[in-house]
C-alpha cells in the first residue's frame, strides 16, 4: 500500500515552471531571424582600427551621476594608474613592523567594560562681571593662552601617529640683492636631495629692514609624501645627522602644539647628503642654502610627535615642553 500511495502522489518538482525568466525569446519573425549584428561592419570595405572597440576611461571626472564613470587608480586601464610598490623604503618597513606597535603599546590605556569618562567642564571661559559690555561677548581663551588646542584621544590601532608629509624649505638672503645664482644652486641641491620639483616663492610685501622688494623671488619649499619623504628621512636621520659634530640633536621646545616639529640644517650639514657629497664641486660652496625641515605628524600634539621621532632616530634635549 506504501508503495502504491508513493507512486500515485505527483513528483514535487512537476508544478515549477521549466523555463527559466531570464532566457532569452526566440521570434519566430524571418527579419529577427536573417539579423546579423557583425554583417554591417564586415560589410565595410575598410575596417575601423581596433582602438575603436576598446573602453577608454574619460579624460575628465563630470560628476556621479554620470553615466561615464572613470576606473578606479587601481585598475590597470585607468588614466591616473601607477604601477608598485615594487618595494618599500627601509623606514617604511620599521614604521610598520616595529614602531607602530610598540607605539601603541607604550601609550595605551586600558579601561574596563561599561567604563564611562567624566564629563569635562566648557573649554572656553565666560566673562564674569558686571561689566556690559561682558554681555553677549564671545567666550574668553583657556588659562595660559588663547590657543585652543587639539584634543587628545586615546591611542588605539586605528589612530597610531605616523609622519604625514616633510616640507623643505630654503631662505636664500642672497637672492634679495638680485642674486638669482643664490636661487639656482638652493634649487638645485633641493631637487637632488628630495627628487622633487622645487617651488618658487615670491615677496609678498616691501620690507625695508629686511630688505624685501615685493614679487622678487626669496625662498624655495618641497612637500614629500610617500616614497620619497621617507627615503629623505632614511638619509638624515642614518647619513647626515649622525656626522654632525658635537650635536645635541633637536630641541624639545620645538613644534607647534599640534604634532608638527621643525629644526634647521646648516650649509655644511646640507652638503653632507650624499647627493651633494658625490658631486660637490658643481656647487660653489658660499651658494649652499641652509634647510627648515618641518615634518608633519597626524599627532595631536608635540609629545606623540616627538615620541615617535625619536623612534625614528632623530634624538631631543632640553626641557620638555608638552
Amino acid at each position: 500500500m506504501a508503495t502504491q500511495a508513493a507512486v500515485a502522489s505527483p513528483e514535487p518538482y512537476t508544478e515549477l515552471e521549466q523555463e527559466s525568466s531570464l532566457v532569452s525569446v526566440q521570434s519566430s519573425h524571418p527579419k529577427a531571424q536573417a539579423f546579423d549584428p557583425l554583417a554591417f561592419p564586415k560589410s565595410r570595405k575598410r575596417q575601423l582600427p581596433p582602438s575603436r572597440y576598446r573602453f577608454r576611461s574619460p579624460r575628465y571626472d563630470r560628476g556621479p551621476m554620470h553615466p561615464h564613470q572613470p576606473l578606479h587608480p587601481s585598475d590597470p586601464a585607468s588614466r591616473e594608474f601607477v604601477p608598485g610598490p615594487f618595494s618599500s623604503p627601509r623606514v617604511e618597513l620599521a614604521y610598520h613592523s616595529i614602531i607602530a606597535p610598540d607605539f601603541m603599546t607604550m601609550c595605551y590605556q586600558h579601561t574596563p567594560p561599561g567604563f564611562r569618562p567624566g564629563e569635562k567642564g566648557p573649554r572656553l571661559r565666560p566673562w564674569i562681571g558686571d561689566n556690559p559690555y561682558f554681555a553677549n561677548r564671545q567666550l574668553r581663551g583657556p588659562r595660559g593662552g588663547d590657543v585652543l588646542r587639539l584634543l587628545r584621544k586615546p591611542i588605539t590601532f586605528r589612530n597610531v601617529p605616523m609622519v604625514e608629509r616633510v616640507t623643505v624649505h630654503a631662505f636664500c638672503k642672497g637672492a634679495l640683492k638680485g642674486g638669482s645664482g643664490y636661487l639656482h644652486v638652493a634649487g638645485m641641491i633641493l631637487q637632488a636631495i628630495t627628487n622633487q620639483r622645487v617651488v618658487v616663492h615670491k615677496a609678498r610685501s616691501n620690507e625695508q629692514g629686511w630688505g624685501l622688494i615685493r614679487g622678487r623671488p626669496v625662498s624655495l619649499t618641497v612637500d614629500l609624501k610617500g616614497e620619497d619623504m621617507y627615503h629623505f628621512l632614511g638619509k638624515m636621520i642614518n647619513v647626515v645627522l649622525p656626522r654632525i659634530k658635537d650635536w645635541n640633536g633637536v630641541r624639545a621646545t620645538t613644534g607647534d602644539n599640534s604634532g608638527n616639529l621643525s629644526f634647521g640644517l646648516t650649509p655644511d650639514v646640507v652638503a653632507g647628503f650624499p647627493e651633494i657629497e658625490i658631486n660637490y664641486d658643481a656647487y660653489p660652496t658660499k651658494l649652499i642654502p641652509g634647510l627648515y625641515i618641518t615634518i608633519h605628524t597626524t599627532a595631536s600634539c608635540d609629545k606623540d610627535a616627538r615620541l615617535l621621532l625619536q623612534q625614528l632616530g632623530i634624538p631631543f634635549y632640553g626641557k620638555i615642553v608638552d
